[in-house]
């Protein structure tokens, strides 16, 4: 089945944008252009801080190709999607005896492997995905059509502070485990049976260091050949089927 998505939505223009922040509307962040008005600048920068709405300043150039209409320096680019509170859907997955099993992405920006791993998960039966606020790509139309419509109804979650969100998750029962290829684990020797949290880097940059160290135990895809790592939605796919496998009520074995 073709999931047809209409193009992000905009809401461009200092007023428009305020009243879009105040009616609490979802907005996944807004582009200001550097140098603005300051007046205008300090409303707009209070309001987005007070709803958690992250901001981010950027040339002209960059809001001209958004639109070409009268923007004033300020465009909101409104979700496509509805997050959830990672807090919440924790809660919720205990509440009804489920064993966690979550992803956080650090540092990966497209927006088709964005889709590709969400599908993959939702497959693979993982209960919901964390996307870090600053340099994760965006839910946009791409990445819910690659998706193949699973962003649609999937759990996703925002974090402003991953280590936060990963010390949060940890204090609260899961085990956070690490892909990484510098790993010693095989992939295959972790125990998916426990709640668990599966962190994924992008194969360019890995896992930030901050991350890394927050890791209980970092799993690596055993590999040959001169080339060193996999695309990251291809290394979900191997590690949450075998996450998969494990939960599985017989949990056959591997052939």
């Amino acid at each position: 089945m073709e999931i047809f998505v209409e193009k992000d939505q905009l809401v461009f223009g200092v007023q428009p944008v305020l009243e879009a922040i105040r009616s609490g509307r979802e907005i996944d962040r807004i582009l200001m252009q550097k140098g603005m008005m300051p007046a205008k600048e300090a409303e707009i920068r209070h309001a987005a801080l007070t709803a958690g709405i992250s901001l981010q300043y950027v040339p002209r150039e960059k809001l001209d190709r958004h639109t070409r209409k009268n923007h004033q320096g300020v465009i909101a680019l409104m979700s496509m999607i509805i997050y959830h509170d990672t807090a919440d859907l924790l809660m919720s997955l205990y509440e009804k005896g489920e064993i966690p099993l979550l992803l956080l992405l650090d540092g990966v920006t497209d927006v088709r492997n964005l889709g590709s791993i969400a599908r993959t998960a939702f497959c693979a039966g993982v209960h919901g995905m964390i996307l870090p606020e600053k340099g994760s790509a965006r839910v946009t139309a791409d990445a819910i059509k690659t998706s193949a419509g699973a962003l649609l109804t999937f759990p996703v979650c925002k974090s402003a502070e991953p280590v936060r969100t990963i010390d949060y998750l940890r204090k609260s029962g899961l085990q956070v485990l690490a892909a990484t290829e510098k790993a010693s684990l095989g992939y295959h020797q972790a125990d998916y049976s426990k709640p668990t949290v599966l962190v994924l880097g992008a194969e360019d940059e890995g896992i930030r260091q901050d991350i890394l160290k927050q890791a209980d135990s970092q799993v690596g895809i055993p590999m040959t050949g001169s080339i060193g790592s996999l695309n990251v939605a291809v290394a979900a796919g191997v590690i949450l089927f075998e996450a998969r496998r494990q939960r599985l009520p017989e949990n056959p074995s591997a052939t």
